[in-house]
């Protein structure tokens, strides 16, 4: 046996050369290695002691993840469970010194109680806070409520029977911790379900999904991440329910054509709110998030369509409330198609310094690690629902190559550009099976557009607002200009009989600037945004994106005073202002709420206006309570930002 040279060990008097024979057998191996031997011995040395230490800490880490994520009414009762057994073999009786078996269950509730939760992400204390007040005023449910969730935002399942997705049938594919298995080890099957026929723009053959139902579809992205939680606690407190208080999820991927066209959503959201004035007496209030209800308000009243006649929205709806409503669009949902980039387009709260808004970090981690830009770009021109959040109205609204509304004289650089170039680089054109898209003519058919068509010198200077659109176009595949074309439009229309002709057009709907409000001077309008995160108007990136073979970006310049929520800039609503486009003389109030998150907690806490973390401050909760429940009245106009100022530069009536 052999046996370390320092090693005491003992042995028999006059047994000092057994002794001498063990030190040199345990030199000789010592001695024998090589160099490169010694070292890898010394690394794997260092490999197990660093083991040593990183195995604990990630058990440790796991605890803490688990204590986040878990909430303490989701602890089993395990003590209930043991007092159970202890009764029905009646240990109870039995006399066991300074051990009080009966208060196990009372003590183990005690403990359960005393977990501290203002620091976790799906709880901070203010659960039913704002509930609670207005139900100290004397006010409950007085108007049925409908939630609308935001784009991305309502889980989505697979229904498909197909042998190839059997294993999936019934699941999550989006949202949810089974998304992020099915990511991880089932990369190729999920992407094949989530992605849409490029022609029908409906399910590939073979592969069904669709919108999960009901308050668990929107409520929380996965276990501990929250969107509409928040809102439904409070609104319980005064006394809404199932039979007063609706989730309306739908498939965010579709576009609101096919949606109805597959699903018959807006068929089942008339039917819901017609149902709901039946039982109730009164009409309902309607809270929608980030995308909108434009469209729906414009299909119900459509003969072809809806058949609710003009009179329909007057009749039905008491107000809505429009909450970081995308109507005029986004530069992030461009960034998307351009790019694949997923930080500019899909996360819901990250760091206070970046601008990704609407996906739990982990989903982005994910997704990002396990798809190459090429295939996010597939999928997200694959979902064409996200172009109905393309910017909207042209140059005259965003501003030119030399001026925006929200231009300052400081400026040396003009927030008119919405996609910026590296200078001096040439952009290939390809012109193969272009076709211009009716919603590019007229108010988007300038000179460069004009220009463009006849394929000339590549293009090497930034694109403004109307250039962005056909650019962006040109280096899409066909398939994907099709349904933009027969599903939207962009511009801006200011000949009320063609706002008229309009009424008629469901490829408008989505485009506040193209359609008239409905004939419901009654009906309260309510515009809620948040103020005072950096948020884009150029679409940008960080590092080199490579489309159509090398388009390289540069990063723009984001302007603090001119953001909002992160993902909504901050021109909107203006046009609403004016007959042409409100007829009715519908009154149209606009809340912004001053984004103040607690560096401490997570998701911001009561004051955050971030993009998706809004829906829990308690000044949103406080508005959508106060119309729910009759107090309307008392929500006025509220601006933090320069907001009206910028407005009044802007072309509404060239």
């Amino acid at each position: 046996m052999i046996r370390r040279a320092k090693a005491k060990v003992s042995t028999p008097i006059g047994d000092d050369q057994s002794e001498t024979d063990s030190q040199s057998q345990t030199s000789e191996p010592q001695s024998g290695l090589s160099s490169s031997s010694r070292k890898s011995l010394r690394n794997r040395s260092r490999f197990h002691s660093r083991a040593r230490l990183l195995f604990p800490l990630g058990i440790l880490l796991g605890l803490v993840l688990g204590l986040i994520f878990i909430e303490p009414s989701s602890l089993p009762d395990i003590p209930g469970h043991f007092a159970v057994f202890l009764e029905d073999y009646d240990i109870f009786s039995l006399s066991l010194p300074h051990i009080d078996l009966s208060r196990v269950q009372t003590e183990w509730k005690r403990l359960i109680s005393t977990i501290p939760e203002p620091w976790k992400l799906n709880t901070d204390g203010r659960e039913f806070q704002i509930g609670d007040a207005i139900r100290a005023r004397g006010l409950e449910a007085k108007y049925p409520v409908v939630l609308i969730p935001g784009v991305i935002s309502t889980s989505l399942e697979s229904w498909s029977t197909s042998p190839e997705y059997r294993a999936f049938f019934r699941q999550k594919v989006w949202g949810g911790f089974p998304m992020i298995s099915q990511v991880t080890f089932n990369r190729e099957k999920w992407m094949s379900m989530l992605l849409l026929d490029p022609v029908t723009g409906l399910d590939p053959e073979g592969v069904k999904v669709r919108a999960s139902e009901g308050f668990d579809a929107a409520s929380s992205f996965m276990m501990g991440y929250w969107i509409w939680s928040k809102v439904i606690e409070n609104l319980a407190v005064v006394n809404y329910d199932t039979n007063n208080l609706v989730m309306a999820p739908y498939d965010w991927r579709l576009s609101m054509y096919n949606l109805e066209e597959r699903d018959g959503y807006f068929s089942a959201l008339k039917t819901t709110i017609e149902g709901l004035k039946k039982r109730q007496k009164k009409k309902s209030v309607i809270v929608a998030h980030s995308m909108g209800v434009t469209y729906f308000m414009k299909w119900v009243e459509s003969p072809a369509h809806g058949q609710g006649g003009p009179e329909w929205v007057e009749n039905h709806i008491q107000a809505i409330i429009s909450v970081a409503g995308t109507h005029l669009g986004v530069t992030k949902a461009m960034a998307a198609l351009l790019s694949g980039e997923m930080k500019d387009t899909v996360d819901l709260n990250p760091p206070a310094h970046t601008v990704r808004n609407t996906l739990s970090p982990l989903t982005l981690l994910v997704l990002e690690r396990f798809f190459s830009k090429k295939e996010r770009q597939s999928l997200f021109r694959s979902w064409v629902g996200g172009a109905s959040m393309w910017v909207k109205g042209g140059n005259a609204v965003w501003g030119n190559a030399t001026f925006a509304p929200d231009d300052e004289e400081v400026d040396h650089h003009t927030h008119g550009e919405l996609i910026s170039f590296r200078p001096a680089v040439p952009i290939p054109r390809d012109d193969k099976d272009v076709e211009t898209p009716p919603f590019m003519q007229g108010e988007a058919q300038t000179a460069a557009t004009q220009v463009a068509r006849r394929n000339p010198a590549p293009v090497s200077k930034n694109l403004t607002a109307d250039e962005a659109g056909v650019w962006i176009l040109r280096h899409t595949p066909l398939t994907f200009r099709k349904m933009i074309a027969t599903n939207y439009s962009y511009g801006i229309e200011r000949e009320e009989d063609v706002l008229r002709l309009n009424d008629l057009d469901h490829t408008k709907w989505t485009n506040p600037l193209e359609i008239r409000l409905p004939t419901a001077p009654s009906l309260q309008f309510y515009c809620v945004y948040g103020h005072g995160k950096e948020t884009e108007d150029n679409t940008c990136s960080e590092h080199d994106l490579h489309l159509a073979g090398h388009v390289p970006f540069s990063r723009s310049w984001i302007d603090r005073d001119y953001t909002n929520e992160g993902t909504n800039p901050k021109v909107r609503n203006g046009g609403w202002k004016r007959k042409r486009w409100n007829p009715a003389g519908i009154k149209v109030t606009t809340v912004e709420l001053p984004h103040r998150p607690e560096i401490t907690l997570p998701r911001g806490g009561a004051n955050t206006s971030d993009h998706v973390d809004i829906l829990g401050s308690n000044a949103l909760n406080e508005i959508i309570l106060k119309v729910a429940t009759g107090a309307g009245e008392e929500i006025h106009d509220n601006y933090v930002s320069r907001i009206r100022e910028y407005a009044k530069r802007i072309r509404w009536d060239d």
